[in-house]
């Protein structure tokens, strides 16, 4: 056994782990200093890169060694994030105090289930959920926990859901006894443009995809409350049982933002679950220009919220909230090794029973550096800023002849098309564009769909992308749609 191996605090250890640290710094320097936004490598470029090096040799090989190959193999093959040319996903750029923070995180290894594994780890993280819950204008029997992402969240989300409401309506415990007899006929609504995590949250639930009831959207892609009646009517009319709402503020592909107000007056008449899929545009709540687009969201039941993208936190890092800290009971459970019935009874807090993990890692602790180091007006200013671009890509693509704007942003995401001469082409050249772009190196630009039909997305995180960034981007796309359609055409 080598001291080195592990982070002691011993002199050995500490040589090795500054030694460590500073060669992956290196490493990563390199690769961010790289002039295009991804190396254009092909899954079977890497595939064949990687197959030449040995999983797990039977002598171990020199650490910086390692990390020299890995470096040229894998992290030089990986998007740059903080490029200005990658701006496909909710994939943002992260803050310099939350990597800082990361490291300690990885180091300290704390372990959020129980509190003998993280002492002040979980007192800070109850510390910031509070924090949150007033952020998003929840009153002090608000809680919450941090999750892996908005996935998860509303899968959590709707669990509450349908738990609350077989307990309360129907008198069934779904967790002693299974779904209850109605349960085939229980309804989950939402926006038609919702995340598809809704779905998959219901079909693990047991109640089978078909539950989800999509509500149309109006003229800006927000759900239309006059839609929902209709729907609400309807199920009434099928003798159907409506549980929940999701309403969401920030679609992925559009960025809208529901009319939470309205949802939420609708939830209250008829008693049903209001869940707020807030996990792009929560950061909004960070803004007081903005902040007045997410009102509502404080009668909401529950909120996700992803620190990963609005707030500049590397992956993963997220929050469930609750409007009454009391619903988180339904998870309840206890473990005589982990987290026994005599500690919640004497006050020690222990998070495993708000959580749908067990072992859980400490990124409270990077959300809470950055807020610290940063503070609010500086964060508000970088999403803020986003809008501000979104807003300068969608001017750039109506000045650009041969480009089509789908709708008008209302986050930071941009919808756009190339426009070939002949329509019937515009499918395959988008999509062409799209792959031209990602294997050319040039650009990270993410595609959709709109009315069946292909488009091409813009999803700007970056706060330091500028509109002459923006410019060059679109023309590159419009010179690859040109010579495609070239392609198209000769081969017509």
């Amino acid at each position: 056994m080598n001291e080195r191996d592990f982070l002691t605090g011993s002199p050995e250890s500490a040589t090795a782990y500054r030694e460590a640290m500073a060669a992956a710094g290196d490493v990563l320097l390199q690769h961010l200093g790289r002039p295009l936004p991804y190396s254009g490598a092909t899954p079977g470029k890497l595939s064949n890169l990687l197959a030449g090096s040995e999983i797990c040799p039977e002598e171990g090989e020199d650490l910086s060694r390692v990390l020299r190959e890995t470096g040229k193999t894998v992290v030089e093959n990986c998007v740059r994030v903080a490029h200005p040319g990658c701006a496909a996903h909710l994939q943002c750029p992260p803050l310099v105090p939350a990597l800082a923070a990361e490291a300690v995180i990885s180091a300290a290894n704390q372990s959020m289930d129980s509190w003998d594994q993280a002492p002040a780890a979980t007192v800070l993280e109850e510390r910031v959920v509070r924090w949150l819950c007033g952020l998003f204008g929840y009153g002090p029997g608000a809680d919450g926990i941090f999750t892996s992402g908005g996935t998860q969240s509303n899968l959590m989300a709707l669990l509450l859901a349908r738990d609350r409401y077989a307990r309360d309506r129907l008198g069934w415990s779904v967790r002693e006894q299974g779904l209850p007899p109605e349960a085939g006929r229980f309804r989950i609504l939402c926006s038609e443009d919702a995340h598809f995590s809704v779905g998959r949250s219901v079909a693990l639930l047991g109640l089978g995809e078909r539950a989800v009831v999509p509500v149309e959207t109006d003229a800006g892609r927000r759900m239309s409350p006059e839609a929902l009646d209709r729907a609400l009517q309807k199920l009434e009319k099928q003798e159907l049982l409506p549980v929940a709402l999701v309403a969401t503020a920030g679609t992925t592909d559009f960025g809208s933002i529901d009319p939470l107000e309205e949802l939420a007056s609708r939830a209250r008449e008829l008693g049903l679950w209001l869940h707020v899929d807030a996990a792009y545009g929560g950061a909004l709540a960070l803004s007081e220009r903005h902040r007045s687009r997410l009102a509502g969201v404080e009668d909401a039941d529950s909120v996700a919220v992803d620190f990963h993208k609005g707030f500049y936190q590397p992956v993963s890092c997220a929050a469930f909230l609750v409007r009454r800290g009391q619903d988180l009971a339904l998870l309840r459970t206890h473990a005589d090794y982990l987290n026994p019935e005599e500690d919640e009874a004497s006050g020690v807090p222990n998070l495993a029973g708000k959580s749908l993990q067990t072992t859980r890692r400490f990124d409270a602790f990077k959300l809470y550096v950055s807020l610290r180091a940063l503070g609010r007006r500086r964060l508000a200013a970088m999403v803020e800023r986003t809008v501000e671009l979104a807003k300068a890509a969608a001017a750039l693509v109506r000045e650009q002849p041969g480009l089509e704007l789908a709708a008008r942003p209302q986050l930071g995401t941009v919808v756009f098309r190339y426009r070939p001469a002949r329509m019937e082409e515009a499918d395959r050249v988008n999509a062409g564009i799209r792959r031209e772009l990602l294997l050319g190196g040039e650009a990270v630009v993410a595609r959709t769909r709109m009315d069946g039909r292909v488009y091409l997305k813009l999803t700007l995180l970056n706060p330091l992308a500028t509109p002459e960034d923006l410019r060059r981007l679109l023309t590159t796309t419009v010179r690859t749609g040109k010579r495609l359609e070239g392609v198209c055409s000769t081969s017509a």
